[in-house]
Parts: structure tokens; sequence; C-alpha cells
């Protein structure tokens, strides 16, 4: 089993903290993971890209290939598209709806979403508006979490645990807006239309 997933967005967003917490709920099954951030400016509205790789066996390299993901999780349209060259041509791309309008000439959003909605597979997603009722705004990585939750090859109750664990070490609200957050991304992924 191999897994190639390229996780974007912009500085301030949470694209690393979604890869620990994949990262760690793979490693806490047995599987070995190269996760590697390859980003411009990490700061505010700065471009962060990561790859992941998931596998069963050893992985040779810390890069997805062009061509090679099987998903990309965005949390910005914009930003998923930025990236679609390296979607495998059945892969699937989750991205939050909402943009990060930090460019004075950002696209027509209903164009973006149109293009997303192209792809032979793919969730746009309500994040923030899921994340408000989890009950803390800033769960919007961990919504996406959700999303992603339906297709990688790592068991919800791992993540469930990862999760806990992370945010346990802020306080039990945020821990459990955070689980929250995490099922109603699974919810909306489920329920959300493909093309």
């Amino acid at each position: 089993m191999n897994y190639d997933v390229i996780l974007a967005g912009v500085g301030g967003q949470g694209v690393l903290s979604i890869a620990s917490i994949i990262t760690h709920a793979a490693l806490s099954e047995g599987l070995e993971v190269r996760q590697s951030e390859v980003h411009g400016m990490a700061q505010r509205g700065g471009a962060v890209l990561a790859h992941m790789r998931i596998a069963n066996r050893k992985i040779a390299g810390d890069l997805v290939p062009k061509g090679g993901a099987d998903m990309i999780i965005s949390m910005e349209p914009l930003e998923s598209l930025r990236y679609i060259s390296y979607l495998k041509p059945d892969g699937i791309l989750v991205t939050a709806a909402e943009p990060y309008n930090n460019i004075s000439n950002y696209p027509d959003i209903e164009g973006i979403h149109s293009l997303i909605k192209s792809l032979p597979e793919w969730r746009i997603v309500q994040a923030a508006s899921l994340a408000k009722e989890a009950g803390l705004a800033k769960a919007v990585n961990t919504v996406m979490v959700g999303v992603a939750s339906c297709f990688l090859p790592v068991k919800t109750r791992s993540l469930e645990k990862i999760i806990g664990e992370v945010f346990s070490k802020k306080n039990e609200a945020a821990a459990a807006a955070n689980a929250r957050a995490f099922h109603l991304g699974q919810a909306a992924a489920k329920v959300t239309k493909t093309g």
C-alpha cells in the first residue's frame, strides 16, 4: 500500500498541523510516513505546501511526484488548483470552500469551484461554517482532517486519538470542539456530491 498526499494552504491556516495529526495517526498504526514541507513564506498569507507519503513498507523519498498524489487536502480553493499537476487522474481533491483573499486580484470563487468540480473526484466543504458549528472557529483544519479521513488509509479511531491528545493539552473545551469538528468534516465528506 502506498498513499501520497499534497497538503496546501496559506500561512496560519494550520496546514502543518493537519500533516502532523495524520502523520502521528499513521505512525501509531505501524505505517511508514515521510513528510516534507516545501513552502515559501510560511507566514500569515504566504503559500504553504507539504508532501506526505504513507505506506506499509519502506518509502524511498519525501516528495510526491507530479501526477502521483492520491489526494490533495487544501485549506483554500485557489491553493488546491495551484498543485493540481500533482494529482493522479483518479485522485481526490478535498478543499475548504472559503477563499483566503490575500491577493488583490483573487479570481472569481465560483469559477474556481467549477474547475474543482470538473475533476473526477472532489469534495468542497463549508469548513469555516462547520468549525463554528463545532464551537471553535479556529478548528477549520480539524474539519478538513475529518473530510480527508474518509479517504486516507488511516483508521478513524487513530485520528480521533491523536486529535484528543493534541488538543487536550490546550484544554478540554478545545479537545471537545475539535472532536466535533472532525466528525462534522467526516459527515460533510459523505454527503457532498462529486462530479
